[in-house]
């Protein structure tokens, strides 16, 4: 599947610019969160990095 769906980093406006946000000039990032897999070899990793991160 193809995301066009774009949101701005900075005033999380949505757009379909690839590149940059037309209201800000921000980065933008593509919203959607990655699929999920029960078979997910990085879930060691990230669970270990989520860990860290928390106080």
């Amino acid at each position: 599947m193809n995301w066009q769906l774009r949101k701005c980093v900075k005033c999380e406006a949505y757009t379909l610019n690839k590149a940059i946000c037309p209201v800000c000039k921000g980065d933008v990032r593509i919203p959607h969160p990655a699929k999920f897999s029960p078979d997910d070899k990085y879930l060691k990793y990230r669970m270990a990095a989520k860990r860290s991160q928390q106080p």
